[in-house]
């Protein structure tokens, strides 16, 4: 078996302070530094992902400057080359070996919405590396990492959500992304459980 990491959008916009901050995003970041500290070796691939979004354009109706509804539309946040779009400082990144940016004009929620630094889809990468599990992370639980997570899993991938390890901008919704992603086949586990 050949396990990935998912690190999913762990950036400044996301965190505590940033133009969509959910609780706990910082905490999270520390969080995923540790885990990497620790186990990297444990992965053949950590693949962290950003929103990065056109600064000139609304995104495929992605950004509103009027009322956004939070479902579809949502206010201007991880524009390309800012503060917000860079990843928290908590998140140590030396271990992260593909960086995957998505949203780059259109909405994307997934990581496999993304292209990698090189210009892979994340699809590729796995199939590439043999990565038949995968380890997911990140922010907001109830949005990017949901995304991903179903992705993994229509992608044939065992995955396991980390769930001490993410964060989702309501307690609610996240409660219930959890429950769908379990129901679709993917192990709600700790990484200080393994």
């Amino acid at each position: 078996m050949t396990r990935a990491l998912f690190i999913v959008d762990v950036q400044n916009d996301f965190t505590e302070g940033g133009a969509l901050g959910v609780a706990g995003g910082d905490a999270v970041a520390a969080g995923v530094s540790r885990l990497l500290a620790a186990r990297a070796g444990d992965y053949a691939l950590i693949v962290a992902s950003r929103d990065w979004h056109d600064p000139e354009s609304d995104n495929g109706g992605h950004f509103t400057a009027d009322e956004p509804d939070f479902v579809d539309t949502w206010p201007v946040h991880c524009v390309a080359g800012t503060a917000g779009a860079e990843y928290d400082p908590e998140f140590a990144t030396d271990a992260v070996t593909h960086h995957v940016k998505k949203g780059q004009g259109i909405p994307a929620y997934s990581l496999f919405e993304g292209t990698t630094d090189a210009g892979e889809r994340v699809a590729e990468v796995l199939t590439a590396h043999g990565v038949t599990e995968v380890d997911v992370t990140g922010i907001a639980t109830d949005y990017c990492v949901r995304a991903s997570a179903r992705d993994a899993i229509e992608h044939g991938l065992h995955v396991r959500i980390l769930t001490d390890l993410v964060a989702g901008v309501a307690a609610d919704s996240s409660q219930a992304a959890l429950a769908e992603l379990a129901h679709a086949g993917a192990e709600l586990a700790t990484a200080d459980a393994e």
